[in-house]
């Protein structure tokens, strides 16, 4: 089941970005994901399978959700 999951929120992430961020904002959702990292504005295209596997917690308007993983 795929994760619950809207464009805008921000995700912390196991892996680093290499410049030593963790925490990017959902800018695309579908097959594949498009990310941004918040410290240098990079965008990322990642797999979803890659990209849930990653993911370690979900803020959504400043608060962090428990239950995104359905």
């Amino acid at each position: 089941m795929p994760m619950e999951l809207r464009v805008g929120d921000i995700v912390e992430t196991k892996k680093n970005h290499p410049c030593g961020n963790n925490k990017f904002e959902v800018r695309r959702i579908g097959m594949d994901f498009r990310i941004k990292c918040i410290k240098c504005e990079k965008q990322i295209w990642i797999t979803r399978v890659n990209f849930e596997k990653r993911v370690k917690k979900v803020q959504r308007n400043g608060e962090y959700i428990t239950d995104f993983r359905k």
